[in-house]
């Protein structure tokens, strides 16, 4: 029971990586607050976990509905220990002149705007706690770029910046700020990543990876689970690569 009372919010936790992190924070004791643009989707997995999960639909790229999502959770909870931001989306692989600007926009709102805003949100509230973890969910792509997929990997490299950049300024005030870089992994994106989804491709793809296979939801939520408890209380500033090795 790492997380036995803490109090956290995780983006597009309704399927993926999310769910992964969802499920195992519950499972350490955690209330968490479901946040996903699928409303449906979010209302029907925190009725799944029961209890201790409760559901928001939530667009990230909106400073609007960031604030109303952190409102529901201080609410529910009576306050917001911890921040996961996981919520992801990429461009379909293409020379990078060829991405449209439409497809651009959408990658840096997502993965980029969103850590501004909810930090612009919650990090009053943590400090007022003078406690609390913010986890960045970045890539691989942000520390050794793939080609063709040129501004997925410019917004994660602006996550684990940001991360480090974070940490430094929040450190006096008792809130740690660390990331998680998987690899492609068994979500939702991962056709996307890869443009299309055979077993040719997965085996070309899977070959990059030492350990020999994609990251698991799983595989993220121990991480996440790690990283946001008290047992990393000196760990701060890091972005932990859960990658099988790809970065090597």
């Amino acid at each position: 029971m790492r997380l036995e009372g803490k109090r956290a919010i995780v983006t597009g936790g309704a399927s993926g990586f999310g769910a992964g992190i969802v499920r195992k924070f519950i499972d350490e004791g955690a209330r968490v607050m479901v946040a996903d643009i699928n409303g449906d989707a979010a209302k029907d997995f925190a009725e799944v976990m029961g209890w201790a999960a409760i559901a928001h639909r939530t667009d990230v790229s909106s400073s609007e509905s960031i604030a109303a999502m952190v409102k529901a959770a201080h609410s529910e909870f009576g306050g917001i220990d911890i921040l996961v931001n996981n919520a992801g989306v990429t461009h379909l692989p293409a020379a990078l002149e060829e991405v449209s600007e439409e497809d651009f926009d959408r990658v840096i709102s997502v993965n980029a705007k969103s850590v501004y805003l909810t930090a612009k949100h919650v990090v009053p509230l943590m400090k007022k706690q003078k406690s609390g973890a913010i986890l960045n969910v970045a890539s691989t792509a942000g520390v050794s770029p793939r080609p063709r997929l040129t501004w997925y990997n410019a917004s994660k490299g602006f996550m684990i910046t940001a991360t480090k950049s974070m940490a430094v300024e929040l450190a006096p005030l008792g809130i740690r700020v660390n990331a998680i870089n998987p690899v492609a992994g068994e979500t939702p994106l991962l056709k996307s990543f890869m443009g299309e989804d055979t077993p040719e491709v997965r085996a070309k793809f899977l070959a990059t990876i030492p350990l020999g296979r994609f990251s698991q939801p799983e595989d993220m939520g121990n991480a996440a689970c790690f990283l946001c408890s008290d047992e990393a209380s000196m760990i701060t500033g890091v972005a932990l690569e859960v990658d099988g090795g790809r970065v090597i």
